[in-house]
């Protein structure tokens, strides 16, 4: 398969360096709502920071995590990194396997969830509901985090090619 050229490969990667830096801002901000969340009783307000949130998700969360799949991928099929030949390369793919599952699935439904127990006011059920968000979105982001460092040091070396 034909691989990018240098300049190819500078364009994708910018591209995937500003998808993965606004899903991290994403997530961050999701945080910094969630944790405001905490700081106020009014339902109008909880209701504002939620609807906040979803629309993050829905937006800005959802483009830039298919952006960053999608260029990552690229750049691994067409450069000399490829998908599996290097230890780094597997790890940083499971990571963003992890969040995309945690993103599309646990951490929307847990928005959604909240948005629809505060209907009767903050409950037991919605506050179970807003903790378990707050500590996935608290493992995102670390784990985005993670994703950016083995990014730049790059460890753990090439894998063993078998006959």
């Amino acid at each position: 398969m034909k691989q990018f050229s240098l300049s190819q490969k500078k364009w994708w990667l910018s591209a995937h360096i500003l998808f993965s830096s606004i899903w991290l801002g994403v997530t961050v901000t999701y945080l910094i709502l969630c944790i405001s969340v905490l700081m106020t009783n009014d339902a109008q307000v909880i209701n504002a920071y939620y609807t906040s949130m979803l629309q993050l998700e829905q937006t800005a969360g959802r483009v830039s995590l298919v952006g960053t799949v999608i260029t990552g991928l690229l750049l691994s099929i067409l450069t000399k990194w490829g998908l599996f030949r290097f230890y780094w390369i597997i790890t940083k793919e499971i990571i963003t396997l992890i969040c995309l599952i945690l993103g599309f699935i646990f951490i929307y439904t847990w928005t959604l969830n909240g948005i629809h127990l505060l209907e009767p006011l903050i409950n037991d059920s919605f506050i179970m509901n807003h903790y378990q968000l707050m500590i996935w979105i608290i493992i995102q982001v670390i784990l985005l985090a993670i994703l950016f460092i083995i990014s730049v040091f790059k460890p753990w070396g090439k894998r063993v090619q078998r006959s």
